[in-house]
């Protein structure tokens, strides 16, 4: 099959490639134009070599209607996910994450594509309301990010609705492990402690999530895409565990054999009513219409990740905070 993965530089998509290239795809990877032509985490890839790169950006509908020709299916991943920069700049989220899904799913249905899998996030639940979180959980975006997000998703659904594309909303929950943004929480507080850091500058810790490695999720996605029970619905990606931030915190630090503290750094907290307290996923319905669960334990994860960004340690700045 030859598939299209929008966003494939960024940090999930470009495990989705390779794993996708592992099974036999031919492969286009849909890479945000740069004028030094550089591929994000696919060139840290081994199969970057079997891969078809395309350089544009999701919000040229034409670009994007000539990268989906041909395709038999189309992941979406392109977005932006910068919550705190979401509080900065929301217009550009909409731009990017709503506009640039509509000119994914409408090249999609013009192209005949025969699967679309769309990316969501957890994030668009807000704050739980009961646990864990199925389905059907209330929608409740507490962030311009969040609120983009959510609107993307409904247009996605409306396009299987109302036209007939062959549509998947995938929502994982927080997603780690190797290529991750120093945004989040994982590589802010190993990359810290690495580079000696004995007190972490560190936003709320009390919120607890759900946190899946990015191999589970990459087969998560294949699992959705494969099954033609997904087609039309909305299914979760989690473990069914939470830990809050403080707890995550710990872990890491004794997987590093070191002692740290932890002081608040206002620039890394979000407004009061834009805090999500709680996530826990409720995988459920994914597992009853594939099969597939997530495989890796935590501890297993933020060991691979570690030894990952041990290896790497020059990528990660600790010292800088970049929304």
């Amino acid at each position: 099959m030859r598939t299209l993965v929008t966003g494939a530089a960024g940090f999930i998509a470009s495990h989705l490639v390779e794993g996708l290239i592992r099974r036999g795809h031919e492969v286009r990877a849909f890479v945000r134009y740069n004028s030094r032509n550089l591929w994000g985490w696919l060139e840290d890839s081994s199969c970057r070599d079997a891969v078809e790169i395309v350089l544009g950006d999701v919000r040229d509908y034409d670009l994007v209607k000539s990268a989906v020709q041909g395709c038999d299916t189309v992941f979406h991943l392109a977005a932006l996910i910068g919550i705190p920069y979401s509080y900065v700049s929301p217009l550009a989220y909409v731009r990017t994450n709503v506009e640039g899904t509509y000119n994914v799913l409408q090249a999609a249905r013009e192209c005949d594509v025969e699967r679309v899998v769309h990316t969501s996030t957890s994030e668009i639940y807000g704050t739980a309301q009961y646990v864990p979180i199925d389905e059907a959980h209330p929608v409740n975006p507490q962030s311009p990010y969040a609120a983009s997000k959510a609107s993307a998703d409904f247009l996605a659904l409306s396009y299987h609705r109302s036209f007939g594309l062959p549509v998947t909303v995938v929502r994982p929950f927080n997603t780690y492990g190797p290529r991750q943004s120093a945004r989040a929480i994982i590589p802010t507080v190993i990359s810290q402690i690495l580079d000696g850091k004995e007190t972490l500058s560190l936003g709320n810790i009390t919120p607890t999530r759900d946190l899946t490695f990015a191999s589970d999720t990459v087969s998560g996605f294949l699992a959705a895409a494969d099954s033609p029970q997904t087609v039309g619905e909305t299914v979760n990606l989690g473990t069914g565990n939470e830990i809050s931030i403080g707890d995550l915190v710990e872990k890491i630090a004794h997987i590093l054999g070191r002692e740290v503290k932890i002081t608040s750094d206002e620039q890394r907290v979000r407004p009061a009513k834009s805090e999500v307290e709680r996530l826990l996923s409720n995988p459920g319905k994914m597992r009853a219409l594939t099969g597939w669960k997530a495989d890796i334990s935590l501890d297993e994860g933020l060991a691979r990740t570690v030894e990952w960004m041990k290896e790497r340690r020059s990528l990660y700045k600790s010292g800088i905070y970049n929304v």
